[in-house]
């Protein structure tokens, strides 16, 4: 009896010997399933740089790290404003995030949507592979979540039902959809538009309908949408702004893996970052554009500006970037324009 007791006493030592070192602490606060918010589903370069993160976490931990997708912002009701206050009060435990659905929380990250800063590729690059996307991720850090990566949603260009947009006065009158943020509303009220603030679910019946004329979001997005079914006939090319994603992880969620999780986490997401601008630029980099030539085989009717019609644009919406510079921070915009002026 004695040596039962005994034996049983040193199997429960060594059970809480085991559970007191922090691998073993950590790996009993893993969830079953951890909940990634997107705003696109796969279909979209946004959503397929979720899958593949997820993916290559799932492999890498031995499913230790599940995570499961969630599309359409569906954990907040759709409400893609809303997305980072959930993030980071624990409602959705990762995302790979807008710039533009997070700047209402984050000012700074209004920097991405001052109209015509970033003029090429090579200066998105610019901004978030150096020191203005360091400085980023240490105000998100404070802001209460963990950046690992950066993503592209693309250059939002323009189209509409109406005529082709060759100057400011083409938009006048014209009933854009933009997203919820007042830069958006800035910008289009300035070159004479009358802007529209609805979330993408309701953006398509509208245009299909007519209530609203135009609309603008990255070319992957026109095709995987299908918009010129929904009466979008034509398209601008003026890449006034850019959206940058980040992928990010809830702090909380991010403390309760184990320092090597969370390196295997963070490796991931940055190689899926690097596939996914691929993904989301591809059709447009190469010399002969071909995505453009698709969207053209559709019936859309598309517009490329030339520089001087392009600078009619950058004036019409200057003294909104003046207006914006100071409250996305003065510094941090001069130090954009500075590594923009700099790139290669």
């Amino acid at each position: 009896m004695k040596l039962r007791t005994f034996l049983t006493s040193a199997v429960a030592a060594a059970s809480l010997l085991a559970l007191g070192s922090p691998a073993a602490l950590a790996q009993t606060a893993y969830k079953s399933e951890y909940r990634m918010s997107l705003v696109l589903g796969t279909a979209f370069p946004w959503g397929k740089g979720g899958e593949l993160w997820a993916n290559k976490v799932r492999e890498r931990t031995n499913g230790r790290i599940n995570i499961k997708l969630y599309p359409g912002v569906s954990l907040i009701q759709g409400d893609q404003t809303r997305e980072f206050s959930a993030l980071r009060q624990g409602v959705i435990d990762m995302a790979v995030g807008s710039t533009i659905n997070w700047s209402p929380q984050v000012k700074q990250l209004n920097l991405f949507s001052l109209p015509f800063l970033m003029p090429d590729y090579a200066a998105i690059d610019a901004l978030t592979q150096g020191d203005v996307g360091k400085s980023l991720f240490k105000t998100l850090d404070k802001a209460g979540v963990v950046p690992l990566a950066w993503g592209e949603n693309g250059y939002r260009e323009i189209s509409n039902s109406k005529k082709p947009i060759k100057t400011p006065g083409d938009l006048k009158g014209m009933k854009i959809r933009v997203v919820g943020s007042p830069l958006f509303l800035d910008t289009f009220s300035a070159l004479g538009a009358n802007p529209t603030q609805m979330s993408w679910a309701d953006a398509q019946p509208a245009m299909a309908s007519g209530a609203v004329d135009g609309q603008e979001n990255p070319l992957a997005i026109f095709t995987a949408a299908k918009l010129h079914s929904v009466a979008q006939k034509y398209l601008t090319l003026w890449g006034y702004i850019a959206d940058p994603l980040i992928f990010v992880v809830n702090k909380d969620i991010w403390n309760s893996w184990t320092p090597a999780d969370r390196e295997i986490v963070r490796q991931a997401a940055i190689e899926a970052g690097k596939e996914e601008i691929a993904i989301a630029r591809k059709g447009v980099v190469e010399a002969d554009k071909p995505l453009l030539k698709q969207i053209e085989g559709l019936g859309v009717t598309v517009t490329q500006l030339s520089p001087a019609e392009r600078e009619a644009f950058v004036k019409a919406t200057r003294p909104v970037y003046d207006k914006w510079k100071s409250q996305v921070g003065t510094d941090l915009v001069n130090m954009a324009e500075k590594a923009i002026a700099a790139r290669k």
